[in-house]
């Protein structure tokens, strides 16, 4: 809970403002019961009707009071509420976009979102709630019973016993709720990532008529996160009827030994009338109580669950420059190894075959100079796209290092080792803005230059075609463009800002031969100072790069040139084969 005090805290002076003005309406509330028991016991007796008038008027006023102080409390209340919540959401989409591959990997895209959504949401209704249930309950509560007790001693008794045991009710199973509802929100990451999951793949689904079994699987998180959600919501229902049962026979009380005091003259009518309402108030505190303790057990757990990522500390430090390498590579991998989080563990099921239990990536090897080629090909899972999160830091090598400009990429500010890349991957982003912001991504480029990055990258013609032209708004994920479509944009987002390492990591799958084999020479006749980086499934990709890495099982099985491999290569041999026919 101390991340949201911590919140709270930088808007000390609204939450003054409106706290103050709620603790003076709820004063001002007590009094109301008070001044209608001396009109009933003390004017009205005397058969005047002015000052019972006067009176009146005063008990307006103070219902007048109370009620615009509670609504300007109430509306300061929300706003501040609604910037806390604001400024963490903005904290934790920042944080979760410095999350280190690693890091991202462990928390999970769905639990990331959720809680940005609900998770924000429980604690934004908590702080709304603090500032005005949690100022008027206890005031209520409190002073309903000290007011009634300068009233008429023997009737509060009745309340000054009720009142410790509810509150100790409420305390007891809040404290009991809050583990509770940790687990719905575990659920709710769960039944999140199925959504998304199907969501994103509803193609699949359809083509393969497995509507019936996704809907059985989603059904089944479903209803776990419905017994998860009863289960807390059952334990968390129970003072509400207990605190009213106890109210409600003290209530009873109330009456009973009221009635008997007025009979025997030891009260006055009036004084039965201001308890009653003071029981009133004090059995609906009693009640807010229980709707703030359950607040809280949401909003704790929340809380604990947003500041996991907010605290997790950077695992990703800039290190101490050293010795420059000064062998002329722009890009060099030495000895690298890599294991994902999933497979570190030996002799997994994940671990590859012929290299060390649980290696990605074994023993990576090779250099490449500025203006020159490096195409990367092998199997599925060989770890061609791990090779390329390596050289842009996404993740951190186990062992040996990687360098660019002579550099340890971990001795380089992110943002500066970064912008030296232009990428286009397979399953890359296709935002719902135009196609100029997609392009340009917030980099202040120039219409010249964004037609220029869709020439080079093939996609000009379509984009031409497209109403409005560069202003065409594209769907989310695209999905009002072509796969290749979406490709080539891709393919000019990476080209338009002309850097000096080009990685395109199988972003021509969905594109054509003849449109690959063009885009190709584009690049190299284009873009002759760029290194660039093609990890391709397709042999007629890469066979023109000056040099090309097949990878197997996370070791790099041959190194050379296209004309090279197919000589002392087998598995380069064999995959030539399959796809482009007989050597001969």
């Amino acid at each position: 809970m101390k991340l949201l005090f911590h919140y709270m805290g930088r808007h000390l002076r609204r939450i003054g403002l409106g706290m103050t003005v709620k603790v003076a309406a709820a004063f001002l509330e007590l009094l109301i019961p008070y001044v209608l028991e001396y009109i009933i016991d003390r004017l009205a007796p005397q058969g005047r009707a002015a000052p019972v008038i006067a009176w009146g008027l005063v008990m307006a006023g103070l219902a007048w009071s109370v009620r615009w102080g509670n609504i300007f409390a109430n509306q300061s209340a929300v706003a501040v509420s609604r910037d806390c919540t604001r400024d963490l959401r903005q904290d934790l989409f920042s944080r979760t976009l410095t999350l280190s591959g690693r890091q991202s990997d462990r928390f999970g895209l769905p639990s990331l979102i959720s809680r940005m959504t609900s998770d924000s949401y429980n604690v934004q209704n908590f702080i709304t709630s603090i500032q005005t249930v949690g100022v008027r309950a206890p005031i209520m509560l409190v002073g309903g019973v000290c007011v009634a007790l300068t009233m008429d001693a023997a009737l509060a008794s009745v309340l000054c016993v009720l009142a410790p045991v509810m509150t100790a009710i409420v305390i007891l199973v809040s404290w009991k709720g809050i583990p509770l509802y940790d687990r719905v929100q575990q659920e709710v990451d769960r039944m999140t990532r199925v959504m998304r999951e199907n969501v994103t793949g509803v193609r699949v689904v359809k083509a393969l008529h497995k509507e019936e079994y996704e809907e059985r699987r989603f059904q089944e998180v479903n209803r776990r996160l419905t017994r998860s959600d009863l289960t807390a919501s059952t334990v968390m229902a129970i003072p509400a009827p207990a605190v009213q049962l106890f109210m409600n026979l003290g209530l009873i009380l109330v009456v009973l030994v009221g009635a008997r005091r007025v009979d025997s003259g030891a009260a006055e009518p009036g004084v039965i009338l201001a308890f009653l309402i003071y029981f009133n108030l004090i059995l609906h505190s009693a009640m807010s109580f229980n709707r703030i303790f359950l607040l809280l057990s949401k909003a704790a757990a929340s809380a604990d669950r947003i500041a996991e990522v907010l605290r997790t500390p950077e695992d990703q430090p800039v290190l101490p420059e050293g010795e420059r390498r000064e062998n002329g590579a722009l890009i060099e991998f030495d000895r690298v190894s890599f294991t994902h989080a999933g497979t570190r563990a030996a002799g997994s099921a994940a671990s590859f075959a012929g290299s060390r239990p649980g290696k990605c990536l074994d023993g990576i090897t090779f250099r490449l100079g500025p203006g020159e080629s490096l195409g990367i090909i092998g199997h599925t899972g060989s770890g061609k796209s791990t090779l390329i999160r390596l050289l842009m830091r996404f993740y951190d090598v186990d062992e040996g290092a990687v360098y660019v400009e002579g550099r340890d990429v971990r001795t380089w500010n992110k943002r500066e080792l970064r912008e030296k890349f232009g990428a286009a991957f397979q399953s890359d982003v296709i935002f719902a803005e135009s196609i100029r912001e997609n392009v340009t991504l917030g980099r202040p480029l120039t219409d010249q230059q964004v037609l220029q990055a869709a020439e080079d990258a093939m996609a000009l013609d379509f984009i031409a075609q497209k109403s409005g032209g560069l202003d065409h708004g594209a769907d989310i994920k695209g999905a009002n463009l072509s796969g290749g479509q979406k490709q080539r944009l891709c393919i000019a987002r990476a080209l338009a800002a002309r850097p000096e390492i080009l990685i395109l990591d199988d972003a021509a799958s969905a594109l054509d031969y003849r449109t690959d084999a063009r885009l190709r020479q584009t690049l190299r006749e284009g873009y002759p100072e760029a290194a660039v980086i093609i990890a391709a499934q397709r042999v007629s990709s890469i066979m023109g790069a000056d040099l090309i890495l097949v990878l197997e099982d996370g070791r790099i099985t041959g190194a050379g040139r296209h004309g090279e491999l197919l000589e002392r290569c087998p598995v380069y041999r064999d995959i030539y084969q399959s796809q482009m026919g007989d050597l001969a």
